[in-house]
């Protein structure tokens, strides 16, 4: 007899990003898998015949849309009786907490991708932190995909041990090792740096994110810009979309958009072709679930330097893999790019050790195998400790 199972999301984004890999894995181990999202024809197409997609419209942000999501998802819950409902990102896993809970769903899941209210203040972050609590509340079972954040939802009380847990190292999919292949770095180095015209002997610093003042842009522009009077020969690579969004330092938007040596290549699906032509990679990010971007960069031997923050300390070795530096600052930050500016030794070896974490702890193929084993076992009423990894510390 198939389990019947229902992933929830706000857009079909996370999806593709986080879940897609994850498909056939549970096809093959007796589950029938429901996708429900805010998605649109082409989405659907993309799908495998043996996934089941729903679509309700969902946006981000509080609105009328979230109360008639809300009914909707409940009276599907009720009509299609699923063991186990799923749901991450922020506005589907309130509505669906909410209408998973009154349907009697048995297992009901919150994946807990991060903590959006952590970089919030004053009566927003009152609000949102008190949806957090309603979500965690209303859930079975809540699994934060690193440690940092688990352990800090337990201090808040949004969960106890018996009902929360990190699935092996962490991670929401952590890395492909076929596509994120090492032996292919050169080549795909010579290939990147080629197609922009990046000498050889150029330094790069690397970003993969959002233009988005919650990542860390004024620091991570405002280090650049002095590091640059420094260093002629540095230039950076920032892969994701430009859009501005709001409350970044219009001084430091100008700049980025009009420095040449910021190369801006916007969304690519390629990534690992990219990190390979990067010297160094830095993610200032203030708030994070994981931050998957940390474990690939490893995996394409890159050092990095990245904030202090729950999630992507969880996926590096401290001063092995990468250097901490404090939130929010500018001066510590650069310091840390300079040190490995100045050093190629270094860059090698904690680049090295990088990809040799990647591949001990955070293989897709064995991550997957493990939040299958995990399903079952909520399935089958097994819920307790026993599964819930262990931070790593050391190589």
């Amino acid at each position: 007899m198939s389990k019947k199972i229902c992933i929830v999301t706000t857009t079909s984004l996370p999806i593709n990003q986080f879940i897609r890999f994850s498909f056939e894995e549970f096809h093959t181990s007796g589950y029938d898998v429901s996708i429900l999202c805010d998605m649109d024809d082409e989405f659907v197409k993309s799908l495998p015949e043996y996934v089941n997609p729903i679509h309700i419209s969902m946006k981000r942000g509080i609105s009328i849309v979230g109360i008639i999501a809300t009914l909707e998802m409940y009276k599907i819950f009720k009509k299609e009786k699923f063991n186990l409902v799923q749901y991450s990102t922020p506005n589907a896993s309130f509505y669906a907490s909410i209408a998973s809970f009154f349907a009697r769903v048995p297992i009901r899941l919150y994946c807990q991708w991060g903590m959006i209210f952590v970089s919030f203040t004053g009566l927003r972050r009152s609000i949102f932190k008190s949806i957090e609590k309603v979500i965690c509340r209303l859930s079975t079972d809540v699994q934060p995909v690193s440690h940092g954040n688990l352990y800090l939802g337990r201090e808040m009380n949004f969960y106890n041990e018996k009902n929360s847990r990190v699935v092996w190292n962490g991670s929401a999919c952590g890395v492909d090792l076929t596509k994120f292949d090492i032996s292919k770095k050169k080549q795909f180095r010579q290939e990147i740096r080629a197609k922009y015209k990046i000498s050889q002997d150029d330094i790069v610093i690397g970003y993969l994110g959002r233009l988005m003042k919650d990542k860390g842009f004024d620091e991570l522009i405002s280090s650049f810009k002095l590091l640059k009077e420094k260093y002629p020969y540095l230039k950076m690579l920032f892969v994701g979309p430009t859009e501005r969004t709001y409350n970044e330092n219009p001084e430091l938007i100008t700049y980025f958009y009009e420095c040449t040596d910021i190369i801006k290549v916007g969304n690519v699906p390629d990534t690992e072709r990219y990190y390979s032509a990067m010297d160094l990679f830095v993610f200032p990010s203030y708030r994070e679930g994981f931050g998957n971007v940390v474990i690939e960069a490893q995996a394409m031997a890159l050092p990095l330097v990245i904030s202090d923050v729950p999630g992507p300390t969880d996926g590096v070795v401290v001063d092995e893999t990468a250097f901490i530096v404090p939130v929010k600052t500018i001066e510590p930050l650069a310091d840390k790019i300079e040190t490995l500016i100045c050093n190629e030794n270094l860059r090698l070896s904690m680049g090295n050790r990088g990809r040799a974490l990647v591949e001990a702890r955070f293989d897709s193929k064995i991550l997957l195998k493990k939040i299958i084993e995990n399903r079952n076992w909520l399935i089958q009423g097994l819920r307790g400790n026993s599964l819930e990894g262990k931070r790593h510390e050391s190589l």
